[in-house]
């Protein structure tokens, strides 16, 4: 039967609560710092309620979905909700030509259809705690960096190794504000998590590239997985005798609806940002940097899109990788964009001018930070001359053609079969490791692709890196060619074992270590490789001046401001953000709504552009207004916008509101705001998330798998606000009845 909670909350809003966003991501277990304000804004719950170690809270129903997203626990059987582009690559992995659940979507009617996921894991946090005095232990203001280093490094392990003695949970110290702070982190990692429902593409990407970062948003971003366990309920790889994970604490679905004003908060793992990068740093994103990802990832992306565009398992093949590469390459444009327009630079010189001007008038401070911004500047003299080199290894060899990457990961045995002290086994178990890795490398790859990927990564290298900055190899391959790159590729492919799965198994079959060594693949990359590692070499002082820099420069912002609850850079740790749902105007006599509707996603429909292609049921469902209980007044509302401060890895993060109740999925940042990641701007940085409303019709009025609807516990009243006359000093007034 399906379970019904009904809540009515008399909300008490203090006179002239700020409805502004609210910047910073801040760290669960110091949550108290920031409660009173997020009472004031709606809040219902206390900290313990959001986190606690000893009972269950909030933290216990978040996630880290896979190596880079947020995903929650639903209901009570481990059933998971994330985004459909966290899932995609899941999704992509267990679809076919055949049964293709990317195009057509899936859902499991009982959990026996529910589909094992190979190498998808979900990871709960336990614990966290502050480890500061214990990692810095031994560290001195005389000490160089690489001793600084090594000493951090052996106690964060020795910590961890604490934390998880007689366990089967991991760990993992993290550094904050530059190396000030240290926070040990302990976790409880699930590996068999099974795909339970996904909307088709059409719906899970609706808009696609050219909406991403976009709104008005009209996407159903989402998707849904089950954590499962061993019988005991300890985390176990698949088997047929695992069962659905008995969860500690999952979040009930609130279906009323939100309004303007109403306070929501995000948790999730949001993975970085530098908001204190520095003048010089954003200089160089802006000038450098940022643009050469851009015009390297217009040419993969366009390469891709050939061999796509041409044939249909192609493009199943290839789905994740083009998504994973468009995403940043249309982040780092409007990033660009913003901190341009919003004079991003100018007003990082501004504070490091107050930052100046404090210690020059204060001999304590100067003696402490004085060489701070001295530091950073000279640092990013040296980057400066090598960032192009940097930017053009990273995208454009390491993360270019596949055939380069898929070389590198040989190079042990290489090293192995060349070593006369390796034993036979320790060759063997190496084969064995690259043999089981085959047919996942190859099931996702096409050889042409791949070559004209090559030819064009090569041609943009040579061009643009400084010749004095390249490996002699490519000048070599240059000549040789004669600025052909194509003949390059054709000779590339063509001759090594890496070009296809047929190659490679045959070299597995019988290796020979000089055929390893004069393979050309593995010659292209042993040389990129040397190269990167001699840049690193030249790079290492000015690198060990900026962390030095970096850390002084925090330390002092936070000892100038004492008076500042300063939120540390996201490092993919389990973060909070709070604020309200909002509208903006994103421009001279431009406003946007805070809502969109299923109006918006007819508007656009274009049945000869795939990104914006409408389900025919979607269709009879709208014209029908057949919403079910989701709809409000007869209108099926689709996304949207809150305040939160969020950034990558926060995609799939729970937006909830003030009585601890689900009410979205966040899912992007907007187009405006682009430069948040960096500085934090407040009129116009807006989360863009699904309205949790809009993914319960998909999957009860559009999928039929009422068998979903019917495990969760679904809210229908939203929290009612009462005129209550209290004293400013008074705390909020809540009075719950459950029936």
């Amino acid at each position: 039967m399906k379970k019904l909670l009904i809540t009515i909350v008399a909300f008490v809003f203090l006179a002239n609560t700020s409805m502004k966003a609210d910047e910073g991501m801040w760290i669960p277990l110091l949550i108290n710092k920031n409660i009173a304000e997020m009472q004031e804004l709606g809040l219902k719950l206390t900290a313990e309620d959001i986190y606690n170690v000893n009972n269950s809270s909030i933290k216990d129903a978040i996630t880290i979905f896979g190596r880079g997203c947020t995903g929650e626990i639903i209901s009570p059987e481990g059933l998971l909700l994330t985004n459909h582009h966290c899932g995609y690559g899941s999704i992509q992995k267990v679809s076919t030509p055949e049964a293709n659940y990317l195009d057509d979507g899936f859902w499991a009617m009982n959990k026996n259809e529910e589909i094992p996921v190979k190498g998808l894991t979900v990871q709960f946090l336990q614990y966290m705690k502050n480890a500061s005095e214990k990692v810095l232990h031994g560290v001195n203001p005389k000490m160089t960096a690489d001793e600084r280093a090594e000493i951090i490094r052996k106690n964060s392990k020795h910590i961890e190794d604490h934390a998880i003695k007689d366990t089967d949970y991991n760990a993992r110290v993290v550094s904050f504000f530059g190396g000030n702070e240290y926070y040990l982190f302990v976790y409880e990692t699930f590996k068999d998590i099974r795909l339970v429902g996904t909307p088709p593409e059409s719906i899970g990407k609706f808009g696609a590239d050219t909406d991403n970062w976009m709104w008005p948003r009209h996407t159903g971003d989402f998707s849904m997985f089950r954590v499962y366990t061993a019988p005991d309920g300890s985390p176990a790889k698949y088997s047929e005798e695992n069962v659905p994970l008995k969860s500690k604490h999952y979040l009930p679905i609130n279906i009323a609806g939100v309004e303007k004003d109403d306070f929501a908060m995000i948790m999730g793992y949001p993975g970085g940002t530098d908001r204190f990068l520095s003048s010089f740093g954003v200089d160089l994103a802006i000038n450098t940097s940022n643009p050469t990802v851009v015009d390297i990832r217009e040419v993969k992306l366009a390469k891709m899109r050939e061999g796509m565009d041409a044939d249909d398992a192609v493009r199943l093949q290839y789905a994740s990788k083009f998504a994973g590469t468009a995403n940043y390459w249309k982040y780092f444009i409007g990033q660009t964009k913003g901190l341009k327009r919003l004079k991003v630079k100018e007003k990082k010189q501004k504070e490091e001018a107050e930052f100046q001007n404090w210690i020059d008038q204060n001999p304590k401070a100067k003696m402490k930070y004085g060489e701070a911004l001295v530091l950073i500047g000279d640092a990013y003299d040296v980057k400066g001359q090598y960032d192009l080199a940097n930017v053009y290894f990273r995208e454009a060899v390491y993360r270019g053609a596949e055939i380069l990457g898929y070389a590198y990961r040989f190079s042990k045995l290489s090293k192995l079969m060349n070593d006369k002290e390796s034993s036979d086994s320790l060759i063997d178990v190496n084969i064995a490791r690259l043999k089981a890795g085959v047919d996942g490398h190859f099931k996702n790859y096409n050889e042409l692709i791949d070559r004209n990927l090559f030819a064009a990564m090569m041609e943009m290298y040579h061009s643009n890196v400084p010749l004095d900055q390249q490996p002699a190899y490519i000048l070599k391959m240059d000549k040789k060619f004669k600025g052909d790159y194509n003949k390059y590729a054709d000779y590339m492919y063509d001759k090594s074992i890496f070009a296809n799965k047929q190659k490679v198994d045959e070299f597995l079959a019988a290796p020979n270590k000089k055929k390893l060594a004069k393979d050309p693949a593995m010659v292209a990359v042993k040389a990129f490789f040397n190269s990167y590692r001699a840049m690193q070499g030249n790079l290492k002082e000015a690198n060990e001046k900026l962390t030095k820099g970096h850390r002084l420069y925090i330390a002092g912002l936070r000892e100038m401001n004492p008076e500042k609850n300063y939120a540390p850079d996201a490092n993919f740790t389990m973060r909070l953000t709070y604020g309200t749902v909002q509208d903006y105007f994103p421009a001279d006599a431009v406003h946007y709504e805070y809502f969109t509707t299923m109006d918006g996603i007819m508007q656009k429909e274009d049945p000869s552009n795939w990104e914006f292609k409408v389900p025919a049921k979607l269709k009879e469902l709208y014209n029908a207004g057949d919403f079910g209980q989701y709809g409000e007044d007869g209108v099926m509302k689709v996304c949207f916008l809150t305040t939160h401060d969020i950034t990558g890895g926060n995609s799939g993060s729970p937006v909830i509101n003030g009585n601890g109740e689900l009410i979205g999925l966040a899912f992007d940042g907007n187009w405006e705001a682009m430069s948040g990641d960096i500085a934090f701007e407040p009129e116009l940085q807006r989360t863009i998330n699904v309205d949790i409303r809009y993914v319960m019709f998909i999957v009860d009025k559009f999928a039929g798998a009422t068998n979903l609807i019917d495990e969760m516990t679904l809210v229908t009243e939203r929290p009612t606000t009462t005129v209550v006359e209290i004293e400013e000093t008074d705390p909020p007034v809540l009075e719950e009845v459950v029936e």
